[in-house]
């Protein structure tokens, strides 16, 4: 998957519309599923991924080719992501309206989605999604997120018993 997301962002600096589209429906659920990890809402997830999207087409040329261009993609999303978080006020709505799953989002695992909302810190949830949905390992993760390894290894281990453990009560 690196591979092709860096030859498909080589194509995007080219000007090639077809290899965005590629890019988009290649990794358009990981982003998602990335960014509603900081910001807790389907609607300004869909938002922020929609402008991470523009600020790939946009900066293209910022990227080096050959690099990890899923990296690259994950730290504009969640550079966008703190900049939104950093500028949001806080506000109270007379009609909050419920966030949606990762599951109404096409992040598919069911019931899972809504257990981890329930059961796991973001943080926990961000190194999931990055390890399951986007398949980096733990030292990946580790440089991602600003964590040492040994962290990220043991927040994983500890939030897959968490799921396991939540996932077997809910079957009783």
């Amino acid at each position: 998957m690196s591979r092709e997301i860096d030859g498909l962002l080589v194509r995007i600096a080219t000007g090639d519309n077809v290899a965005f589209e590629k890019l988009y429906e290649r990794t358009r659920r990981g982003v998602f599923a990335f960014l509603h990890t900081y910001l807790h809402n389907y609607a300004d997830a869909e938002d922020a991924m929609q402008t991470v999207y523009l600020k790939v087409k946009t900066g293209i040329g910022g990227y080096k080719a050959g690099t990890n261009g899923r990296a690259w993609l994950l730290q504009i999303a969640k550079n966008h992501a703190l900049t939104l978080l950093r500028d949001r006020k806080p506000a109270v709505s007379i009609d909050e309206t419920p966030a949606l799953s990762y599951e109404q989002a096409e992040f598919s695992g069911g019931g899972v989605t809504e257990c981890m909302d329930r059961v796991l810190s973001d943080e926990e949830k961000r190194i999931v999604v990055l390890h399951v949905l986007w398949r980096y390992k733990h030292r990946e993760i580790a440089k991602i997120l600003a964590l040492p390894t040994g962290t990220v290894t043991s927040k994983y281990k500890r939030a897959i018993e968490k799921l396991k453990k939540a996932l077997k009560e809910e079957e009783k």
